[in-house]
């Protein structure tokens, strides 16, 4: 039996169904569900590029060039940003295999420092956290990300953190994860308050 977009469903030896390696990922997930609030019009929200420097080009032919050297330029800072019913949005997009927690060394200082600048600045600002073993996708909001390490030793967030403070994002076919209804739910009623 086909899938969509190349989903498919393994056999153990145990006669379990699988239902991991499924074929999409975090970030084409995001892909997706930003291409279709594009298209809708609803959002603009894009994938940022990671700032290079090219150092060296190869020009095999005159209508191709292959990059053989470059250079990080600057740390980069979140994964995505754009503009959704007039507001600033801005979001770090993380997966992990860990069942029980969110190590924080996914994240860098810098990117910390970012979605702190964000926040204070009265942007959207949050995290998407997916746990591929559990089969779960959470926002966390800048607030409550800030508010865990300002408040905790750990190097890593649990996942009941996540359930206590995080939003669980529902995975459908179109858009895939309709994170801004979450925006919605949460801004609504509450403009003013910083997320």
């Amino acid at each position: 039996m086909k899938y969509p977009n190349g989903i498919k469903r393994q056999k153990t030896t145990d006669n379990r169904i699988r239902y991991d390696n499924r074929g999409m990922n975090l970030e084409s997930d995001l892909n997706d569900s930003n291409r279709y609030y594009i298209d809708k019009e609803i959002a603009f929200i894009y994938k940022k590029p990671t700032p290079i420097q090219i150092t060296k080009v190869d020009f095999p032919s005159r209508n191709s060039a292959v990059i053989k050297e470059a250079f990080f330029k600057e740390p980069s800072t979140t994964d995505y940003n754009g503009i959704y019913q007039g507001k600033y949005i801005d979001f770090e997009a993380k997966e992990t295999n860990n069942r029980t927690s969110f190590p924080l060394n996914n994240i860098n200082k810098h990117q910390i420092k970012h979605i702190e600048n964000v926040y204070n600045a009265h942007g959207i600002c949050f995290l998407v956290v997916r746990f591929n073993k559990l089969n779960s996708t959470y926002i966390l909001f800048a607030k409550d990300f800030l508010n865990f390490l300002k408040e905790n030793k750990r190097k890593s967030i649990p996942v009941k953190y996540f359930e206590e403070y995080g939003y669980l994002i529902e995975e459908k076919y179109i858009p895939r994860l309709n994170y801004l209804k979450i925006i919605d739910e949460v801004l609504g009623g509450i403009e003013n308050e910083r997320c």
